[in-house]
């Protein structure tokens, strides 16, 4: 068996002997069954949401605030990232505002956004693309300052000028690793979203359709399946993300198979 197939043994194998934890935890222990269903039961719920002509629509929402904010913070981030470590004395000056601004949780800036926006889809843009530019530009600084000073100076002794040993060396270097900030960025900004969509999302998304689905008395059958759904969007993005990494990045791979 190849190595990515032993991966998807192993990644089934670890889905399914959660879910059985699962089951015999709400059949058989501590859990009500009508607090919290058996992962059987959610697991048919969020099946049937597949074909729910209401949901989908919800899913879709969530989709497209998520990839349009990642999307903007991707390109605001690299391009940052470029010009603070093009430009050191700007990288200095900046370094205090971006570690006094990353800490700050998207979710303190909803009513800023509400106000900020005319729509809630442009709100959770915002936060969206608050949350996923930090580890997107940290990865990307750290990546541009740590790239081989003797491939960029042997470059520059061959006469090629700052923006060739950028395309040249600084780029292809950093590459792989901003790209894993974009990967980690987007589990950050699925989280955002459908946070942002529970507290502010007047009905909007998978969140507010976790929210709706405890109104009335409550189906937590319901949240759950929405809540699989929303782990579903993460890990599908996910191996897109690493897929798309192995192929731009193979040379990458194979040097870090080769160190492995």
């Amino acid at each position: 068996m190849t190595r990515r197939g032993t991966r998807f043994v192993r990644g089934a194998a670890g889905i399914a002997g959660a879910v059985v934890i699962a089951e015999l935890a709400t059949r058989f222990g501590p859990f009500d069954p009508d607090d919290v269903p058996p992962a059987s039961t959610v697991l048919l719920r969020a099946v049937e949401l597949a074909g729910d002509g209401e949901f989908l629509p919800e899913v879709a929402g969530t989709i497209r605030a998520w990839l349009g904010g990642l999307l903007l913070a991707t390109l605001a981030s690299v391009t940052l990232g470029l010009v603070l470590s093009l430009t050191p004395w700007l990288n200095n000056a900046a370094r205090v505002v971006v570690e006094f601004l990353r800490p700050i949780p998207a979710l303190a800036l909803i009513p800023l956004a509400i106000v900020s926006f005319s729509s809630v889809t442009q709100s959770k843009m915002s936060l969206v693309f608050w949350a996923a530019s930090w580890p997107i530009l940290i990865n990307t600084l750290y990546a541009l300052r740590d790239v081989d000073p003797v491939a960029k100076e042997t470059l520059r002794s061959f006469g090629f000028g700052k923006a060739a040993v950028l395309l040249r060396v600084s780029l292809p270097s950093a590459a792989p690793f901003a790209a894993t900030g974009v990967r980690i960025a987007a589990s950050v900004g699925l989280v955002v979203v459908v946070s942002t969509e529970l507290f502010a999302g007047a009905g909007e998304g998978v969140g507010g359709f976790l929210m709706e689905s405890q109104s009335g008395g409550g189906r937590p059958d319901l949240m759950l399946a929405g809540a699989v759904w929303a782990g579903v969007l993460g890990v599908i993005a996910n191996a897109l993300l690493v897929a798309l990494e192995r192929r731009t990045f193979r040379w990458h791979t194979a040097q870090t198979l080769e160190a492995a």
